[in-house]
């Protein structure tokens, strides 16, 4: 119950003087009991006080926060729906030909049922091609641009649009089976003729295999199921397309004279390729460094003035990569190209070290110089032979240097008068665009897959 309180005048029949209040605060008018009226105690609950402040009429509702929150509901319910509009979109597939619509990211096992394809299923084969159970393959064939699709990938490749699909009738499968296989080694030929020889093709092995099946228990010879890729390792010859060119080539160096010969080429205008023996290095290396430096090409000897021919396994490997690896430790500048001493490098050279050069280079033209028959010898050997395209030997040595300082401005000069550039062997090759795209003689990479071929038996068309 409420609990009221009366104000009143002890002394109600005095006359008094009631106080002036016009002039209070408004809180203190309010606190001014008018006599015979009851009010309400705020301890009771009513109204707000709070510690140190008056009290305050209640705050009036704002009226506008329900339309507020309204409107921020259809928000987020459109947002909502927006996203599930976008996660559940149609997009277009080209089915067979013809465009159809499905959800995204629906799978191709989806796409069939949704489209009611029904196609005949292939069947379970034995290993030796009898059918085992009629309708026992794979349900379906199914290209996605133009890849296959297993029938156990279905239901979880999924469709983004613009996919190109192919649906047709199931495969035939094969039952369980066990495999010997048997690796078939490619075989190395030769063909052509030339002083620039590089890998063509190379070799891939085949497969053959037998098959034995787990459920039927019969065993077959499948034969040959993936065809060998033999190796051809092609010689030719350059022919520039533009212009008469020869290249310069020096065997052996370096040497005491490798420098005056780099001065003499650079005078000139003259480009050349040195191929550098490994064991004439030390104590010349400050010459192999001028070589790079004047930008000349390097190849290699080899280590050894060593008939190739005569190694074999890794005696041969080691010749070879030795002489790239002390041109590379010289000059700062790697090669893979080679050229043997004597210009011999056989079929089973090329089948055991093909992997480590990029080119063997000989020669068309021999000047004889190493046999030291005089300046002008040289000079008239080298000319009366000389041709569009052609490589020309000569030697950068201790004992032939003193006649190659003779005879090299006399024959660039009169090969200048005949109308040829002189270049190096890689300049050479570039200036035949056939030849130039066949062959790299910077670097050389087996592809992935291949390997070492065994020789062509007799029969052949080696030298083709």
């Amino acid at each position: 119950m409420l609990n009221y309180t009366t104000s009143f005048t002890p002394k109600p029949n005095k006359p008094h003087c009631r106080r002036d209040t016009t002039h209070l605060p408004s809180a203190q008018r309010r606190r001014v009991h008018r006599p015979g009226v009851q009010y309400l105690r705020h301890s009771q609950g009513f109204g707000r006080r709070m510690p140190g402040r008056p009290n305050r009429a209640p705050r009036r509702r704002d009226s506008r926060r329900p339309y507020a929150m309204i409107a921020v509901g259809c928000a987020l319910l459109l947002f909502l729906a927006s996203v599930v509009w976008y996660i559940n979109r149609s997009v277009t597939v080209e089915l067979n030909g013809s465009e159809v619509s499905v959800r995204i990211h629906a799978t191709v096992e989806q796409l069939i049922a949704d489209q009611e394809l029904d196609y005949r299923a292939g069947d379970l084969l034995a290993v030796d091609d009898s059918v085992l159970e009629k309708r026992g393959g794979e349900r379906y064939s199914v290209k996605l641009d133009g890849k296959s699709v297993s029938e156990g990938d279905l239901a979880s490749t999924e469709l983004l649009g613009g996919e190109k699909l192919e649906i047709g009738a199931g495969g035939d499968i094969y039952e369980e089976h066990e495999v010997q296989a048997t690796e078939i080694a490619p075989t190395l030929t030769v063909k052509g003729s030339g002083p620039i020889k590089y890998v063509e093709t190379w070799g891939v092995p085949g497969r053959s295999e037998i098959w034995v099946g787990k459920v039927s228990g019969k065993t077959q010879d499948r034969g040959v199921v993936t065809e060998v890729q033999d190796c051809v390792v092609r010689a030719s010859n350059v022919n520039p397309e533009d212009g008469k060119v020869v290249a310069l080539t020096f065997d052996e160096a370096p040497s005491t004279y490798t420098k005056r010969i780099v001065d003499i080429l650079r005078k000139a205008g003259a480009g050349a390729t040195f191929f550098v023996q490994g064991d004439h290095v030390a104590g010349h290396e400050d010459a192999v460094a001028a070589i790079a430096e004047a930008g000349f090409e390097l190849g290699a000897n080899g280590y050894a003035d060593t008939d190739m021919t005569e190694l074999a396994g890794s005696s041969l490997r080691d010749q070879i990569e030795k002489g790239f690896s002390t041109v590379k430790e010289v000059s700062g500048s790697a090669t893979a190209l080679l050229r043997p001493p004597f210009g011999l490098f056989s079929d089973t050279d090329w089948a055991e070290a093909m992997d480590l050069v990029s080119a063997v280079v000989t020669w068309n033209i021999d000047s004889g110089d190493y046999q030291l028959q005089g300046a002008d010898t040289v000079v008239e050997n080298v000319m009366g032979s000389v041709g569009n395209g052609d490589v020309i030997l000569l030697t950068d040595s201790d004992a032939v240097g003193e006649q190659a300082l003779s005879a090299l401005p006399e024959l660039l000069s009169r090969l200048r008068e005949e109308g040829y550039r002189v270049v190096s062997v890689g300049e050479l090759v570039a200036s035949d665009p056939d030849l130039a795209e066949e062959v790299s003689l910077s670097k050389v990479k087996m592809p992935d897959g291949a390997v070492l071929p065994e020789l062509a038996s007799d029969g052949d068309d080696a030298g083709e």
